[in-house]
């Protein structure tokens, strides 16, 4: 009678750790589907999204694209109602603005945004030919006659191997991801000219930061002590409407610069903050 017992209470365990088996079988499968398809979901995130376009996750946060490698329908010239007819083409999904020969005397001039921005980021790629100069303006007031640099903050761009701009100014600051002639990009992580490079410049109630392939590389404050300081010390000093960026309204147009090299420009995207 014991050994029934004895052989009962083994059946039975043995019975209870088969279902416990089978029941924690299909949750490791439950489990083991579910890392499945989060890994799955993370890999279709990390590719990246095709030139031009906007990922789901972009959308969700609220990027616009500006530009979609077909026509430069949010851009027109400075100082123009229109895109220029010359000196600007649409090539490979990128806007190329076309090497001139005569360095800042270029065929089409600069362009700029049709809507006026406050408080936003924005993000694009551009690559630079070989000697070549070009720039992002922010915060940009057009008035006539008055070139649009006499106005805006740049974000420089620049073949630092090989144009001249790189070795003057102080401590780099002509270098690209610089705010031109006033503080220099750090670190100095800029790809050779004809390799792409990410930006993205983030403006919110005059802090203005500039990233650079993925790294913050500065970063200032606008309408402070420290920026009056900085800019009654450089070559800008005298310039009001440079001083005061944005304007009474604190908000401007967004340009891309003719400075007579070869310059493309692609993913031009921009998130307006609220």
């Amino acid at each position: 009678m014991k050994k029934l017992h004895i052989l009962l209470s083994v059946l039975l365990v043995a019975g209870l750790s088969t279902m416990y088996s089978c029941k924690s079988s299909r949750n490791n499968q439950a489990m083991a589907d579910s890392l499945k398809a989060d890994s799955v979901k993370k890999a279709l995130a990390a590719i990246p999204a095709e030139p031009n376009t906007l990922t789901e996750q972009e959308k969700a946060e609220g990027w616009v694209l500006l530009f979609d490698g077909k026509t430069p329908a949010n851009f027109r010239g400075y100082d123009k109602k229109t895109f220029p007819e010359k000196g600007w083409e649409i090539v490979d999904g990128t806007l190329h603005c076309i090497n001139s020969g005569t360095g800042e005397a270029g065929f089409g001039g600069d362009v700029i945004t049709k809507e006026q921005y406050k408080d936003f980021e924005f993000s694009l790629e551009w690559k630079i030919g070989k000697g070549g100069n070009s720039g992002i303006f922010i915060l940009a007031q057009e008035k006539p006659k008055q070139p649009i640099w006499k106005s805006a903050p740049e974000m420089q761009i620049l073949d630092n191997e090989v144009h001249p701009d790189a070795k003057l100014g102080e401590n780099g600051n002509r270098k690209a991801g610089s705010l031109y002639d006033l503080i220099p990009a750090n670190p100095q992580n800029t790809k050779p000219a004809g390799e792409w490079n990410k930006v993205r410049i983030l403006v919110y109630q005059g802090t203005v930061v500039f990233y650079q392939n993925d790294e913050k590389v500065l970063e200032f404050h606008l309408w402070t002590q420290d920026w009056n300081d900085m800019i009654n010390k450089s070559k800008f000093k005298g310039w009001d409407d440079f001083l005061n960026a944005g304007g009474k309204d604190k908000k401007g147009y967004i340009g891309l610069q003719d400075h007579g090299s070869d310059a493309w420009f692609r993913n031009i995207k921009i998130k307006v903050m609220q």
